[in-house]
């Protein structure tokens, strides 16, 4: 172990110390016995106070039966703060929830957070601190360990506990699999900056820029790509959410397959940037207008925590339902195998949305009907996502990070128990600096020539005058 290891692994064990329990597990009084065990399977998982999202604490259900929380109380160190859980809130087996607190009391850097029941009196588990998050206060392992400061924050799923799985674990990076050049794919000054999610489906590449624009890329002749110049795509299409009302901070874009819509992630609507709006539009892009208005939004904001208004949704993926069942893909709603056929219409798959503020992934169900249901949370064991993508060939999630994790890359697959976990870690390739990279997309198979097929990036910040480049990848 290095000096600096050393020092790491000290203060590591220093912050554990300093974090103490306030309840110990099985010591809830005047609750009778049966109800006692299930009610006492909830814990006190993820604390944050400070960082890109607001003040949290996050509950976990460790146990085998779903437990309802409406009207828990949740509190600071003082009593007369108090949170109410929201009635029909439920936590199944498994499970993890958030809230955000911030609106009823701050916590801050020597306090508490306490559970209690529907009494307000009756405590069910507490934890205490005496300096702020860096960046979570989190148990390891899960529900039963104790806590310590954790890496990265991963509100709404496992924690952060070093293990280089699902949970974001650390992994020595490895060097880029493919060549280590890059050049660029774009003509000079095409988009300017804040071009930021990528998805190539077949001749077509697609491009979300943030300032509520969407463009559909064909191919230049030599290698990249350049705007279609016909339907109206000559210099991309402005979007609008439901109604045409409203400007979407555009960040990731994907496809289901089908081609005749696009599904774009969004943080905020850019015509009122301090509110986040953590939404997924669908928009038919059939047309030949210049413009796209959203026939459909399913607003995510209430059931994910809160971040910054400009730390919100970043990638987007689409994975089909035969893919996830073919892997025993884990339902974390229910805590059973996935059946789509719970869910009713839908698109045919579960979308995938990475946050930038806390490096988490989330799986959606969304609904034709307009609802949509969590089936899926888990860290990329990064600080920040800014880009995800489903490689159907190699059935693996990759999610991408800007230049605040250096380029960093990784790849996720489906694991044995049915959650996604830590397949890779990569670094950029060596001859790319590290652009401000917010977009990621791969060819697919049959672009493999020689054992390579090319990959495409999107530098928000335009470095150079382009904002598209491309490298390779081994098949």
């Amino acid at each position: 172990m290095t000096a600096s290891a050393a020092f790491r692994h000290a203060r590591a064990l220093a912050r554990f110390l300093v974090a103490a329990p306030l309840v110990a597990a099985g010591a809830l009084t005047g609750v009778p016995a049966a109800h006692a065990a299930v009610t006492d399977d909830v814990r006190i998982n993820e604390v944050t106070t400070t960082g890109g999202v607001n003040d949290s604490i996050e509950l976990y259900n460790k146990g085998a039966a779903t437990v309802d929380v409406s009207g828990w109380v949740l509190k600071d160190n003082d009593k007369d703060h108090a949170y109410k859980i929201a009635s029909g809130t439920t936590l199944a087996p498994g499970a993890y929830r958030a809230f955000d607190v911030s609106g009823t009391f701050g916590l801050g850097s020597d306090d508490e957070a306490g559970l209690y029941l529907a009494d307000g009196r009756t405590q069910v588990d507490g934890f205490s601190w005496n300096e702020h998050s860096d960046p979570s206060w989190s148990r390891c392992p899960d529900g039963t360990g104790a806590f310590g400061q954790a890496a990265t924050v991963t509100l709404g799923g496992p924690n952060n506990c070093g293990t280089g799985g699902g949970d974001g674990g650390s992994t020595a990076p490895a060097v880029w699999p493919g060549s280590s050049s890059v050049a660029t794919a774009d003509g000079s000054n095409v988009f300017g900056q804040d071009l930021s999610g990528l998805y190539q489906g077949d001749s077509v590449l697609w491009g979300a820029q943030n300032s509520g624009r969407l463009w559909r890329l064909v191919r230049d002749g030599s290698g990249g790509w350049k705007p279609d110049a016909a339907g109206g795509w000559s210099a991309g299409k402005s979007l609008r959410f439901p109604g045409g009302s409203g400007t979407p901070d555009s960040e990731g874009v994907t496809l289901t397959g089908t081609g005749s819509a696009a599904y774009v992630a969004g943080e905020r609507d850019a015509d009122a940037s301090g509110t986040s709006r953590l939404s997924v539009l669908k928009y038919d892009v059939s047309g030949s207008g210049s413009s796209l208005t959203a026939v459909k939004e399913w607003n995510l904001t209430s059931d994910l925590p809160s971040t910054g208004s400009n730390l919100g949704l970043e990638g987007i993926t689409w994975i089909p339902d035969t893919a996830l069942t073919g892997a025993g893909f884990k339902d974390a709603s229910t805590g059973s195998a996935y059946d789509p056929a719970r869910y009713g219409s839908h698109s045919g798959g579960v979308f995938f949305v990475g946050v930038e503020g806390t490096g988490m992934i989330y799986g959606y169900v969304l609904a034709d009907s307009g609802s949509h249901t969590r089936v899926a949370s888990f860290s990329s064991g990064m600080s920040g996502v800014m880009e995800l993508q489903w490689e159907p060939q190699a059935s693996r999630l990759w999610a991408v990070c800007d230049d605040t994790c250096d380029g960093q890359h990784r790849t996720l697959e489906i694991g044995t128990t049915g959650v996604f976990t830590t397949a890779g870690v990569f670094n950029r390739p060596s001859g790319m600096p590290d652009y401000n990279n917010e977009g990621f997309s791969l060819a697919g198979a049959d672009e493999c020539v020689a054992g390579h097929k090319p990959v495409y990036w999107a530098d928000d910040s335009n470095d150079g005058g382009h904002a598209l480049r491309r490298g390779t990848i081994t098949c």
